[in-house]
């Protein structure tokens, strides 16, 4: 009951707030504001499916707000990040060589990082953080975060779209392709430092 009462509510809201909501809300999804992605593209693909929202605008809106959150983190990262970790760092035990470090792995592998982090609960908010610490290549980072979340979101609206209100199959769906994106992005990974590594020693 209490499912059906917040998705009820959330659908209120979204249509209401048309695909400006769908936008704003993923864009603090996508920020440093823990906010699941989940409760809001979900509802948009079951609204889409009444005739209520346009499908391809609803998923643009959310790879866009994602995109726009992921960028938030990047440039507090530039901003505030690398200034502290710089001046207090050491208090850490995190030197200046460390952020080096991390530039250099990311203008290697950032790409891998920024496409995969964006698939796996709990990091997608976050990835975003350490690669503007790293000032890792813009057009790239912004490339793959929109890769990566793009999955991500249609995964969700067409969720919403085939499944609606059905709160046990969508929570089963959910949890399956969970694991499969995690476990492919582990093998994608693995395969991926395999070759680098045999590159390597060529």
């Amino acid at each position: 009951m209490l499912f059906t009462d917040i998705f009820n509510w959330i659908i209120s809201t979204v249509g209401s707030l048309g695909y400006t909501g769908i936008f704003l809300l993923m864009l603090i999804e996508s920020s440093f504001i823990p906010f699941p992605s989940e409760v809001i593209m979900i509802p948009a693909g079951y609204l889409a499916s009444k005739g209520e929202m346009d499908i391809i605008i609803a998923i643009l809106c959310g790879i866009l707000g994602s995109l726009t959150g992921a960028l938030i983190n990047y440039y507090l990262a530039i901003w505030l990040g690398r200034p502290l970790l710089i001046r207090y760092g050491k208090y850490v035990l995190f030197k200046e060589h460390h952020l080096h470090q991390m530039e250099d792995f990311f203008a290697k592998h950032g790409h891998i990082s920024t496409f995969t982090g964006r698939l796996i609960p709990m990091i997608r908010q976050y990835i975003s953080i350490p690669a503007g610490l790293a000032r890792m290549n813009l057009p790239i980072f912004s490339f793959y975060t929109s890769l990566g979340a793009g999955i991500w979101v249609m995964i969700l609206t067409l969720l919403g779209y085939f499944i609606g209100e059905n709160e046990a199959l969508i929570k089963e769906y959910l949890r399956d392709i969970v694991i499969i994106l995690i476990a492919a992005c582990i093998l994608g990974l693995t395969t991926y430092w395999f070759f680098q590594k045999q590159k390597s020693k060529q």
